[in-house]
């Protein structure tokens, strides 16, 4: 017990001191306007949506409604859905007074060896290439996430002052329901500590990640890239794209409170099927991955309380320590989400929870039923679909 709490305190000081101060907020928030020199680039926002009618009402209003000094358009590219999408949201678009700036576009049937939305995305780009004016920048977003104003302007600015190729933003998640409360902040929590925003910003590290909610694109960088096309069966497919962005010049990966996802996951096993959609994807499907992710979890997360509780002398002090730089590295997450102030001791059994999820993910894979997402099935035995 002893060695385990000493090695999981030699963790935390690892995570606290050596991992980008991952748990700080400050430096990674989204700053106010920044006015670029000349004209501003025109923008085309790509929003691929399938069966979205529950909020594309509620979000696309406010994408259609930014203020931004250069010439913007927004594409829906309508995948196959079969819920109205398209007609709520060429209403919406005129209800909104903004109807100009709406176009919609039927995505053609999913291509072989691509994941439904990097499709969608490159249909988005093809009608783009067509244009008389052919945008500098694309921002893909997804069909749940409502702007705040002038956010767009602010992100465009960001790229602007940095020279990005990728701007991206961690929007916001619904955070409302007891599950969503107890659970989405980790999540949040978690993949900033797979990937410091600070080593994802630092062109000299090779950490590289984005959040698809919100990723504001070079177009010329990406194309020069090889296109949508490079990275065509990612499941994780903001983090491929970052990835891919990243060998082609700066990448910039922030945070937002002004931007939110409007999706809800009001159950336990809403945000277990979210999880388990891409977990064992973030493993690159290796059966030693996973034992070892779980392996890292328990000792992180869950020797500490253990250590302190059951422990004696220098385990139950090295426990305790532990335990105490988990809760400092998370309160930030669950003050910037408003949570109960009790959650932060929560997290081994969050973590715990975590770690279920992601076997369930793997348990999925091995069934043939990996990525699931409304009526596909992207991350199957055999097939190719990861970072």
């Amino acid at each position: 017990m002893t060695i385990l709490a000493g090695l999981a305190l030699l963790a935390w000081l690892v995570l606290l001191f050596g991992r980008g101060a991952f748990w700080r907020l400050g430096p990674d928030m989204l700053g106010q306007s920044i006015a670029p020199e000349g004209p501003a680039p025109s923008i085309l926002a790509v929003v691929p949506a399938r069966d979205e009618a529950e909020v594309i009402a509620r979000t696309l209003p406010s994408l259609l409604a930014q203020t931004y000094a250069g010439r913007f358009h927004v594409l829906l590219v309508d995948d196959g859905s079969e819920d109205g999408t398209a007609a709520i949201a060429r209403r919406a678009a005129a209800a909104s007074g903004h109807a100009e700036r709406l176009t919609v576009l039927a995505a053609r049937p999913l291509p072989a060896g691509w994941t439904g939305k990097l499709a969608a995305m490159a249909e988005g780009l093809a009608w783009a290439r067509i244009q008389a004016e052919t945008p500098d920048l694309v921002l893909f977003t997804d069909a749940d996430i409502a702007y705040g104003p002038g956010t767009l302007a602010r992100l465009a600015g960001e790229a602007a002052a940095r020279g990005t190729v990728l701007a991206s933003l961690m929007v916001k998640l619904k955070a409302t329901s007891p599950a969503e409360r107890l659970l989405v902040p980790a999540f949040v929590f978690f993949f900033r500590m797979l990937y410091p925003f600070a080593w994802v910003r630092d062109p000299k590290r090779r950490c590289a990640a984005a959040a698809g909610g919100s990723m504001l694109v070079d177009r010329r960088a990406l194309e020069a890239a090889g296109g949508l096309a490079a990275i065509r069966g990612a499941l994780i497919d903001d983090c491929a794209l970052g990835a891919l962005m990243k060998r082609q010049g700066p990448v910039w990966l922030g945070l937002t409170d002004e931007v939110r996802s409007l999706r809800d996951y009001p159950r336990v096993a809403d945000i277990r099927r979210m999880v388990a959609r891409s977990a064992y994807t973030e493993l690159r499907h290796s059966p030693l991955r996973l034992v070892l992710a779980l392996a890292g979890l328990g000792l992180v997360f869950l020797v500490p309380p253990l250590a302190a509780l059951f422990g004696h002398g220098a385990a139950r002090l090295f426990g305790l320590l532990a335990f105490v730089g988990m809760n400092l590295a998370f309160l930030p997450m669950v003050r910037f989400y408003r949570a109960p102030w009790w959650t932060a001791p929560a997290l081994p059994a969050i973590a715990a929870a975590y770690a279920l999820f992601t076997l369930d993910s793997a348990l999925q894979h091995w069934r043939g039923r990996g990525g699931a997402w409304k009526g596909r099935l992207q991350a199957v035995p055999g097939k190719t679909a990861g970072t």
